[in-house]
């Protein structure tokens, strides 16, 4: 069984092209295109790793990682064009497990993806 990961990103172009890259590597993939929905899906569906934008319309990626990271240990790696260092700080600061900028190559994703912690090492923590 392939892990499974879930993809909440506003611009289904990016989200296309993510989803792409990671079912070639493999990985199922679900694709959310607002916070809400995301959260629902996180929430409600077994995932192993969720990608998460932060400038999502209707509620900020900051605000899905925090209500995510309340209820579930899931690796969370938020993707950003915002490249303020408080952003990076934020953003780990509200339970992101890594940080990855905009314009990225998506073979980078999968090599980050590759170092991510699992859902087991995180529910032993």
């Amino acid at each position: 069984m392939s892990e499974h990961i879930l993809i909440i990103e506003d611009d289904l172009d990016i989200a296309n092209i993510e989803r792409d890259y990671l079912m070639v590597a493999g990985y199922d993939v679900t694709i959310m295109t607002n916070g809400t929905d995301g959260i629902e899906a996180a929430l409600n569906t077994p995932v192993d790793l969720i990608i998460l934008d932060v400038m999502l319309p209707e509620m900020d990626g900051f605000e899905v990682c925090r209500q995510i990271r309340d209820k579930v240990r899931v690796p969370i790696v938020m993707v950003t064009a915002r490249l303020d260092d408080i952003d990076k700080i934020r953003g780990l600061g509200v339970g992101a497990d890594d940080y990855i900028e905009k314009p990225f190559s998506p073979s980078v994703l999968i090599c980050l993806l590759y170092t991510s912690p699992s859902p087991r090492d995180m529910r032993r923590s």
